[in-house]
């Protein structure tokens, strides 16, 4: 004759429960602060793992026409309120330090989530490391050339970039031929997609952005044609892995440059933010790029000071705690990627 199974009191239930959730926090805790060796990232997660599982994932969050983050982000809002509600209506004081304790609970979850499905990105080798990068090509008459490139491309390139609309197939194509170049396998490129964060998109001046989780491409609502496809290539750059600002406006330069002459005014548009020409902007410049670079002085003329400045500030921090340790300056760091590489006669990035 056998014992009878004794159910366990609902008290070690919580007490195990309460374990496996102190082993999470630490756990994210542990995954925050570790210092992982970069070249065990790029092979194991970055070269290895991230890039079945974008291909999975964004493939099927291209299936849906609306950006599934706005559900993520609304769900979280309605559950927070929810729980909030339920925790201080029913317990006070006591529910707010309960209340305190599923938020930890829940962001430990997350980051977890967020490193495993991109974030571990933010830690592979530098794309400095990896290409045949000398600083000393990187000095003020390389950035003035560089300026009066874009200068020549922006006035060569503006009837035919306003003539034919964006082709997004032909700029698929030029980015993954870009990895290819990279020495990278090609991935399944986002369906840029409006979100209902359009208008703090707008108030804050930011283009675009890159869902973390479900690996989608989300554009602002207000961008002009002619900065769409830069920015689509950015966060397309993003969706391969290369999460550092200046490294994903390094790849979107690259593929539009190979693109057709809508992608390559796009190009020219947003360096040209970066690397000034030798001459004056308005001696260099045609009227009708002119135009368009008034345009966007306009619309970010029109945004929200306070809540640009608290959303660059939040960015800054963002990326100096996934070890962007430039954090917003880092988008500037393009341009010393661009002047410092070696280039074969095609135009390829050189490769260590």
């Amino acid at each position: 004759m056998t014992d009878e199974p004794v159910a366990p009191r609902g008290g070690d239930a919580r007490n195990v429960s309460a374990a496996g959730w102190i082993v999470v926090v630490v756990l994210a805790a542990a995954a925050a602060v570790a210092p992982l060796p970069a070249t065990l990232v790029e092979r194991w997660y970055s070269l290895g793992i991230y890039p079945p599982l974008q291909r999975t994932v964004t493939s099927l969050s291209n299936r849906v026409p609306f950006a599934l983050f706005d559900v993520l982000w609304i769900g979280a809002v309605a559950l927070a309120v929810v729980l909030a509600r339920r925790r201080i209506g029913t317990g006070g004081w006591r529910g707010m330090r309960r209340l305190g304790v599923d938020l930890l609970r829940a962001a430990a979850v997350v980051y977890l989530v967020f490193l495993a499905t991109w974030g571990l990105n933010y830690r592979r080798t530098p794309l400095f490391e990896k290409v045949a990068f000398d600083p000393a090509r990187v000095n003020q008459a390389a950035s003035a050339a560089l300026g009066d490139l874009n200068a020549r491309e922006l006035n060569a390139t503006y009837a035919a970039a306003h003539r034919a609309p964006i082709s997004l197939d032909r700029l698929r194509d030029a980015f993954n031929d870009t990895l290819v170049v990279m020495h990278e396998r090609p991935i399944v490129t986002g369906r840029p997609k409006p979100t209902l964060l359009g208008w703090y998109f707008h108030q804050t001046s930011i283009a675009g952005m890159t869902d973390p989780f479900l690996l989608e491409t989300l554009l602002a609502p207000d961008l002009l044609d002619v900065e769409t496809p830069f920015v689509i290539a950015h966060e397309w750059a993003h969706l391969a892995g290369y999460a550092d600002e200046s490294e994903a406006n390094f790849l979107a330069y690259l593929t539009c440059r190979r693109a057709d002459a809508s992608a390559r005014y796009s190009a020219a548009l947003a360096i040209f933010g970066y690397a000034r020409p030798s001459r004056n902007p308005k001696e260099a410049l045609d009227l009708g790029p002119r135009s368009d670079i008034y345009a966007i002085s306009r619309r970010y003329a029109r945004t929200n000071a306070v809540l640009r400045f608290a959303a660059k500030e939040g960015y800054d921090k963002y990326l100096k705690a996934n070890r962007v340790e430039k954090g917003i300056e880092s988008y500037d760091a393009v341009v010393q990627l661009i002047l410092g590489t070696a280039y074969d006669n095609r135009g390829n990035p050189i490769l260590k």
